[in-house]
């Protein structure tokens, strides 16, 4: 059993108090917390403490965090509507394909738009990117069906309406199959 001298840092055991040794009654020792307050505990109910380096619960906290190892950043979920968007959008308009149509015909237009929506379709292929969308507007649905006969010459991909919200009846959405 320990023995206790007024003065003497002590803490108590089972509760985060600690202080010096103002008074002792026989069994009982009257403890001054680092609060100011003077409590009364059973001398069994109390240790010495030889240093004078005390280690708060705050402190304790921090020590504990400093060792945790770093938690790890999670990447933000796609939601289910943007994790479907569409990789690639072609514009197939013409005056997004050309500065002028001056001199062109009809011919030349339609024939300058496939060309460009099967070079782009091949590119997509080749760096393996998913979905494609065709944007051919509505007009007199010419382009549409020359791009769907295009489309049918492959066996790795389906076409379909693009999503009517965002582009209307005016675009085709193209899903690339990917091999191995």
């Amino acid at each position: 059993m320990a023995t206790f001298q007024i003065g003497d840092r002590v803490e108590v055991l089972d509760e985060a108090l600690s202080g010096y040794v103002e008074a002792i009654n026989g069994n009982m020792i009257t403890l001054v917390t680092d609060d100011g307050f003077s409590i009364e505990f059973p001398s069994e109910e109390l240790i010495k403490t030889t240093s004078e380096i005390t280690v708060t619960n705050f402190e304790a906290a921090q020590i504990k965090k400093e060792k945790e190892p770093p938690k790890r950043k999670t990447r933000p979920i796609p939601k289910p509507k943007d994790r479907n968007a569409p990789k690639m959008e072609v514009d197939l308009h013409i005056h997004h394909l050309v500065k002028s149509t001056k001199g062109m015909s009809n011919f030349d237009m339609l024939n300058l738009q496939l060309e460009t929506a099967k070079r782009r379709l091949e590119f997509a292929m080749e760096k393996r990117i998913q979905k494609v969308v065709f944007i051919h507007g509505v007009g007199e649905g010419i382009l549409k069906e020359e791009l769907h006969y295009l489309f049918k010459k492959y066996d790795n991909l389906k076409y379909y309406e693009a999503d009517y919200q965002k582009y209307g009846l005016g675009a085709t959405e193209v899903y690339i199959f990917q091999k191995g």
